[in-house]
Parts: C-alpha cells; sequence; structure tokens
C-alpha cells in the first residue's frame, strides 16, 4: 500500500504516460479480453461497420487505463482536486429533498469513471453517499477499494446487506448509490429481462424492489467525458414515489437512461465485462 502511496502521488501528466504505456501493453501485447470486447461492441452495434468497431474498441481500452491510474490517484488527491476533475451539473436538485428530510436513491452505470463519481459525490452533493457493493474475492482489493471510497466521507453496504442498513439507517437523510448494470449472477438474484443494446439482457430485479421498500425518489446520474482527466455528472431524476407493487417503470426507466449515456458514448462502457455470457431460461419470465 505504501508503494502504491507513492505512485498515486505522481501528476498527472506522468500517470497519463504510464496510462499511454499500459495502453501499449494491454490492448498490444496482452490483448486483455479483446474476443469479448470485439463481440460485445459487434452485438451492440450491428449497425456500424468494422472501422467503426475498431475505434470504440481502442478508444474503450485508452480509458480502462486511465481508468486504472485515475482510480489510483484517489489514494492521495486532494478535495479541491477531485472536485475540479469531476463536476456535478446540478447538486441542487437534491437540496429540495435534504429540506425535506428526504433520503434519495443514486442510480448509474459502468461509465468511466465511476470510483470518481461515488467519491466526488461525497464532496459535491448536499446529503452524505451510501454506496451498494459487492466485496471482491480478495481480501486486499476489498481493502483498497473500500479506502478509496470512503476516503471522502461515503459509507459503504455490502450488496447483502442492503435491507438491513436501510431499516438500520432509516432516520439518515442520505444517498443510496448503486452502480446497477451488471449481470445478477447469484442464484437467489431476481431478474427483470429486457432487450439491451440489441440484446435480450438481464437486470438486477433488487434496485426496483429498493425504490418500492423505501419510497425514495431515483435520480440517474449521467456521466460525460468532456476532455481526457475531466467528467461531468447530470442528476436526472427518472422515479418519484409512490411506487406500486410489481410496477417496473424504475428499472426501465434507468436501462433506457444507462443505453442512451453508452450511444452517445461507446467507448465509456465497461466492455471487458463478459455481459452477456447467460442466456434467459425457459423458466425466466
Amino acid at each position: 500500500m505504501i508503494f502504491l502511496r507513492i505512485l498515486s502521488r505522481l501528476p498527472f501528466p506522468v500517470l497519463y504516460l504510464f496510462s499511454d504505456f499500459l495502453f501499449f501493453v494491454t490492448y498490444r501485447l496482452v490483448k486483455y479480453r479483446r474476443k469479448i470486447v470485439i463481440k460485445n461492441l459487434k452485438n451492440s452495434f450491428p449497425d456500424r461497420d468494422d472501422a467503426t468497431i475498431k475505434s470504440y474498441e481502442k478508444d474503450f481500452y485508452r480509458n480502462l487505463c486511465d481508468y486504472s491510474v485515475e482510480t489510483l490517484k484517489l489514494l492521495t488527491i486532494s478535495e479541491k482536486e477531485l472536485e475540479k476533475r469531476m463536476h456535478y451539473r446540478n447538486p441542487e436538485v437534491v437540496a429540495s429533498y435534504r429540506d425535506k428530510k428526504q433520503s434519495v436513491i443514486y442510480v448509474t452505470s459502468h461509465q468511466f469513471n465511476w470510483e470518481w463519481l461515488v467519491a466526488a459525490g461525497s464532496i459535491y452533493l448536499p446529503i452524505p453517499v451510501d454506496f451498494v457493493y459487492q466485496p471482491p474475492s480478495s481480501k486486499f482489493f476489498d481493502q483498497f477499494s473500500l479506502l478509496l471510497r470512503t476516503r471522502f466521507g461515503g459509507y459503504p453496504i455490502k450488496r447483502a446487506d442492503v435491507a438491513r442498513e436501510i431499516i438500520k439507517r432509516r432516520d439518515v437523510v442520505r444517498g443510496v448509490a448503486i452502480v446497477a448494470d451488471q449481470f445478477p449472477g447469484h442464484d437467489n438474484d431476481k431478474r427483470y429481462w429486457t432487450t439491451f443494446l440489441n440484446q435480450d439482457t438481464a437486470f438486477f430485479q433488487g434496485v426496483n424492489q429498493l425504490s418500492y421498500m423505501t419510497q425514495y425518489p431515483v435520480f440517474f446520474a449521467k456521466m460525460s467525458h468532456p476532455k481526457r482527466g475531466y467528467y461531468e455528472v447530470e442528476l436526472i431524476k427518472i422515479a418519484e414515489p409512490p411506487y406500486e407493487k410489481g410496477n417496473f417503470d424504475m428499472i426501465e426507466n434507468y436501462i433506457k437512461a444507462t443505453e442512451e449515456v453508452i450511444k452517445n458514448d461507446p467507448a465509456g462502457w465497461l466492455w471487458s465485462h463478459n455481459r452477456w455470457k447467460k442466456k434467459r431460461a425457459a423458466t425466466y419470465s
């Protein structure tokens, strides 16, 4: 960890030089998950020609390598520097809920750089941020990621403990943040199937259940990447209580918002994840 802290103190121009070298190794030499990336891109954009898909692929790997060094930088970056580089355009939309002592839910996707998004939310937003996460199998990476995400005040909630923590902290006015576009891979995960990026796709139904259980308004964090090392976030309300049991408008609105962001910036999403490795079974509805 000491060595990582030393690396983290390097200035951004040096870190981005390292990212360029990492791109060469990852893309040219190791060819990290390139078959998966190409397959995902071609299936998601069947109307794009090979040259366009190739440009998306290369830009994705550049973004992935930048993400790595930017995430490392979270170890030592100052609050002022992060606030400058991860700009929330409209944090005031949450202020009225704070004044009413009403908690909210934030949902986003794996659009770069989601680690900065969570960390900077604790600086910008007018209410504290709780974030839902799935602990990795490695104890080191679990501790490392929690250190980064809690450095500016974020409160961690394990995915398995969401319901318990919501009840436990029901009197705390906060925003519960969830990156909700992963494949629901556990056998006990309830899945919501729909068409996403031209493919039959499963989403966590739990995010819809969370909005019903809490009756919190839901905001989508729309990410954009105007230039290297700088990001912008716009909070867009996609659901407002009261919610009825069995209504899936909230998750449908989230899926539509996520798809729109990806189409606007195809290279900015996490294509190396084997998102569509499992197909819908006949028993699923």
